[in-house]
Order: structure tokens, then sequence, then C-alpha cells
């Protein structure tokens, strides 16, 4: 027989987007840098929201719920874009979608920067998305997590479903690389002399990073 559609979520809309909404900037950036893609990383950030809304039951209140919904994000990035799912009723979709493009609006007009200020972001955040592009998959996946969206070594183990230790040598070696790649551009364009590296990036990776296990 095949499957039945699960029943609509009995949770209000509004209660989860209040919950859900302020980690959207975050998983947005993180599907961004993840798809290289604007349009594919739109449409993964709302499938994440689509089933963690359908989900949300299942969370449990008092745990992390930015971490839950990384890891609904980074599963659905690894199997949904393999194996095209059934698309959800057209109600819910349209629902999230505008909560979603809503947010999205908002921040848009709350983040005005200059032409100048854009353009030195757009040059930085190009040549570290260049640099990230060059690390392995699994280097660039937890620096992502840990670096850039502040999560824990527990928390970046869980969102992966890997163990601690393997966060933290991943993050060590990945680090080291992504050293290596910004130093290497820097030199090629003039933006760095000598074969020195800034002492605060020389400091950051002299040794392998302390344990975070509790935050």
């Amino acid at each position: 027989m095949p499957k039945s559609e699960p029943p609509p979520p009995s949770v209000p809309r509004a209660a989860f987007e209040e919950a859900a909404l302020p980690f959207l900037d975050a998983l947005y950036n993180t599907a961004l840098r993840m798809t290289r893609n604007a349009q594919d990383a739109e449409d993964l950030v709302q499938e994440t929201f689509l089933k963690a809304y359908r989900h949300y039951e299942k969370f449990e209140p008092g745990t992390n719920l930015k971490a839950w919904l990384f890891k609904i994000m980074k599963n659905t990035f690894i199997n949904a874009y393999r194996k095209r799912q059934a698309q959800p009723p057209e109600s819910d979709f349209a629902e999230i979608e505008g909560a979603f493009e809503s947010q999205v609006s908002d921040e848009a007009t709350q983040q005005i920067r200059t032409p100048e200020e854009e353009a030195l972001a757009d040059v930085l955040d190009e040549d570290v998305q260049r640099a990230l592009d060059a690390l392995p998959p699994d280097y660039r996946m937890v620096i992502l997590l840990a670096d850039l969206e502040g999560f824990s070594y527990r928390e970046v183990a869980e969102i992966l479903e890997i163990p601690v230790g393997t966060v933290m040598s991943r993050l060590y070696r990945g680090r080291k690389r992504l050293e290596a790649e910004m130093l290497r551009y820097a030199r090629e364009h003039g933006y760095l002399r000598g074969a020195e590296a800034p002492a605060k990036m020389r400091s950051r990776d002299a040794e392998p990073p302390p344990a975070r296990l509790e935050e």
C-alpha cells in the first residue's frame, strides 16, 4: 500500500515562525555556501523550514533549536537533493514560503550599505568563498558550522552525526588548509608580502584548538 501523507501539524504556524525565523539568515548563509547558488540556497532553506514545521512537535523544548534546524538542512541537502521526493501540499508550502520571503525582504531593507561597503564586502566574501570551495567537503562543513555559525564542537558533532574528536580533527586540518589557501591568494593578488602570515592567523593554528565540549 502506498504511504499516506502525514497529517497536518497541529502546532500553530505563528508559534513555529516565532521560534524558527530568527535563525533564517544563518541557515540561508550556510545554504548559499553549500549550494553556491542563490536559488538553490533558497530552495534548500524553504524545504528545511517545511520539514521542520511538519515535525516541530518532535523538537524537545529546552534543547538547541538552531542545531536541530541545521541538522534538518544537512540531511535535506544530502538526501532530498539526491532523490527528489513528492512535493508537499501546496497550502503548507505557501505558508512557509510566504514567511521566508517576508523575512528576507525585511532583512534586505534593514541592512543597507554604501556602494563602497558593498564592493568591499563582495570582494572579501568572494575570496573567502573561493578558499572554502578549495577545501574537501568534510573540512568545509565543519568550518561553516564552527567558525562561521559559532556552533560548539558538541553541536557540530550532533548536526553532522560524527564523533566530537572527528570534528576537532577536521576543524584543525581544515583551518590549516583554509589559511594556506587564503595566504596563497593574498600573495598572488598583492594583498600580502613576504612569507610571514599575520600573527593572528599564526597564533590561531599554532596548536590544536582547545575542546569546547560544554557550551
